[in-house]
C-alpha cells in the first residue's frame, strides 16, 4: 500500500493491484503446517458469537428472490429509512458506485480514507477516478479538492471515529459543488445512534451497511444502499434482478427484526471489547521497542495495536494458531473478539508466550 496522502493519480487498469483481506486461515494453515481446525481466527472482525441461524424451510432455496417480500421494509425498520436498496454485501455497492460516478459526472478526483478498507480504492482506480489516499487528519484541510469523499465509519482497521456534526459539514462542502459523502458504516451496529443515515436522504450522501459484522452474517452476502432516488435507481439497474439469494433474503429479514438478540449482542460485544482492550495493553506493557505513542484503539468488533515489530509478533502469534490481521504500511495488528473461553484463555497465553520471547530477543 502507498502512504497517504500522495498525489492524485488515474491509474491503468492493468496498474490497479487487487487487495489482500483478512480471513485466509487455509493458507495460514498450510504455511504453518497447524490442521485448520486448531486454528483461532481473529483476523477478520467479524462477531464470533453472531445471530443464530434458524430451521429454514427446502421450499425456500427452489424460489426465485421476489423483491417484494419482507427484506425491505424489515431493513427500513432496523436503519431507520427506507430510501434503501438492498445488495449482495457491501461490497456490490462498493464495486458499481464508481462506475456510477463515472458515467453521470466522468472522471472525479477522489479522497479515500487511509488506512482503510482497500476496495475503495481499489474500484475508484479501477473506474478511471484520480484517486488519494488521505489521512483522517488531512481531511479537513485538503476537502477542497476533491470531488467525493470516501470514508469508513469507525474505520477499518484505525477504528478512528467521525462524529455526525464533522460528516454533516464535510457532505455539505462537497454536495455544494456536486459531489459525494460515500461512508461505509459496516462497523457501526454497536453505535447505531453515530449513523449518518437520514429518513431522507439528503444528495450527494451515500450510507453503505452490511449484515457481515455485527450479525455475524458475512457469508449471506446482504448489505444495503442508502441514497437519493436518482443513484438508487442507477444501483437498481446496474445490479439487476436475483442479486440476492432468497435464502439470504429469508434469513436477513428475520435477523434485522431481532431486537431481543441485537441488544443482548450489542452487550456482550461491549464488554468483550473492553476485555480485549485491558488483555492487549497488560501483555504488550513491558514490550522493548514499542513505537512512541503506542497506540491501542478498538470499535465493537475489533481492536487495532500499533507497535513497531507488529509483524514478528503476528508471526509468533500464528506459530501458536492464532491468525490476526497484519498492516505492514502502519506497522499494526488488528485482533477481532475471541468467541469462548477457550479462546480467551489461548489468546492469553499466547500473547504472554510472544512477547516474552520479543523481549528476550531485545534485551
Amino acid at each position: 500500500m502507498d502512504n497517504p496522502g500522495l498525489p492524485a493519480q488515474t491509474l491503468p487498469q492493468a496498474q490497479v493491484q487487487m487487495p489482500e483481506h483478512g480471513g485466509r486461515l487455509r493458507r495460514a494453515a498450510a504455511e504453518y503446517r497447524i490442521p485448520l481446525e486448531r486454528w483461532i481466527d481473529l483476523s477478520t472482525g467479524i462477531n464470533p458469537c453472531g445471530w443464530t441461524i434458524p430451521l429454514i424451510d427446502n421450499q425456500t432455496f427452489m424460489r426465485l428472490p421476489e423483491n417484494d417480500d419482507e427484506l425491505e421494509a424489515a431493513a427500513a425498520g432496523y436503519y431507520g429509512s427506507a430510501e434503501l436498496v438492498p445488495v449482495a454485501g457491501s461490497q456490490e455497492a462498493i464495486r458499481e458506485l464508481p462506475r456510477i460516478r463515472q458515467q453521470l459526472f466522468g472522471e472525479s478526483r477522489v479522497g479515500v480514507i487511509a488506512p482503510g478498507y482497500e476496495e475503495h480504492l481499489f474500484h475508484w482506480q479501477l473506474n478511471g477516478h484520480q484517486v488519494e489516499r488521505l489521512a483522517a487528519e488531512q481531511i479537513e484541510i485538503e476537502l477542497h479538492r476533491f470531488d467525493c469523499l470516501v470514508l469508513i465509519n469507525p474505520c477499518n482497521p484505525s477504528a478512528v471515529r467521525f462524529d455526525r456534526a464533522t460528516l454533516a459539514r464535510w457532505h455539505q462542502q462537497v454536495a455544494a459543488r456536486g459531489g459525494w459523502l460515500v461512508i461505509d458504516e459496516a462497523f457501526l451496529d454497536t453505535e447505531p445512534q453515530q449513523s449518518m443515515i437520514q429518513p431522507a436522504m439528503s444528495k450527494g450522501l451515500i450510507v453503505l451497511r452490511s449484515l457481515g459484522k455485527f450479525f455475524g452474517l458475512a457469508g449471506l452476502r446482504v448489505g444495503f444502499l442508502f441514497a437519493d432516488a436518482e443513484i438508487r435507481q442507477m444501483l437498481s439497474r446496474a445490479i439487476g434482478h436475483w442479486s440476492i439469494a432468497t435464502p439470504s433474503r429469508w434469513l436477513a429479514t428475520r435477523a434485522l427484526g431481532d431486537t431481543s438478540w441485537q441488544q443482548e449482542a450489542r452487550s456482550w460485544l461491549d464488554s468483550s471489547r473492553q476485555r480485549l482492550v485491558r488483555l492487549l495493553e497488560e501483555a504488550l506493557e513491558d514490550l522493548p521497542g514499542s513505537l512512541p505513542g503506542r497506540r491501542i484503539a478498538s470499535t465493537g468488533l475489533f481492536v487495532t495495536v500499533q507497535i513497531d515489530n507488529a509483524a514478528e509478533l503476528a508471526h509468533r502469534l500464528a506459530k501458536q494458531g492464532i491468525l490476526v490481521r497484519y498492516f505492514e504500511p502502519y506497522s499494526s495488528l488488528r485482533f477481532g473478539l475471541p468467541g469462548n473461553e477457550h479462546e480467551w484463555r489461548h489468546l492469553a497465553r499466547s500473547l504472554t508466550e510472544a512477547t516474552a520471547a520479543e523481549s528476550q530477543i531485545q534485551v
